[in-house]
C-alpha cells in the first residue's frame, strides 16, 4: 500500500469585536468582546518552482482581508451573520467559506479548515468531515 503525502500551510490573523449570543442563557448572551485568532491551513501535495506549498504572505493577505472586515465591529450588526449566532462557531464556517471563494481553485480545494480562538486555551473549527486536524498549537498573540 502506498502512501500519500502533503504540505500543509497555516497562518494566524487576528481582529477585536464585540458580540452576544441571543439564544444563549448565561453571561455571554451580554455584550462582550474577545482579542479573536483566526487561523486556516492549506494542504497541497505539489510545490511550485520556487519550492513553496502557497505563499505565506499571499495566504495571509486573503485571510487579513476577511478579519479586518470584522475588526472593531459589532458582529451581530454584520450582514456576514445575519440570521446566525455570532458564536466562535459561525465564525470559524464564515472565513473557512469565504476565504474559499477567495483563493485560486486548486488551492481552495487543499482548504483544511478555519479555527477561531476566543481565548488562548479555546477554540471552535469548521472544515469538511474526515479532513485531517493538526493539533492547535495555540494561537498567535
Amino acid at each position: 500500500m502506498s502512501e500519500t503525502y502533503a504540505y500543509t500551510v497555516s497562518v494566524q490573523a487576528h481582529y477585536d469585536s464585540a458580540h452576544f449570543l441571543e439564544k444563549y442563557k448565561g453571561k455571554c448572551e451580554r455584550l462582550h468582546g474577545h482579542r479573536y485568532v483566526v487561523e486556516v491551513a492549506v494542504q497541497t501535495t505539489e510545490l511550485n518552482e520556487s519550492g513553496i506549498a502557497f505563499d505565506f504572505v499571499d495566504l495571509k493577505r486573503e485571510l487579513r482581508v476577511l478579519a479586518d472586515e470584522l475588526d472593531h465591529r459589532l458582529l451581530n450588526e454584520l450582514p456576514q451573520f445575519e440570521g446566525v449566532e455570532t458564536s466562535a462557531e459561525n465564525q470559524a464556517r464564515y472565513f473557512f467559506h469565504a476565504l474559499r471563494e477567495r483563493l485560486p481553485a486548486e488551492l481552495a480545494e487543499g482548504l483544511l479548515y478555519a479555527r477561531v480562538w476566543e481565548t488562548p486555551s479555546q477554540w471552535a473549527q469548521y472544515g469538511p468531515v474526515g479532513a485531517p486536524l493538526p493539533a492547535p498549537p495555540g494561537p498567535s498573540v
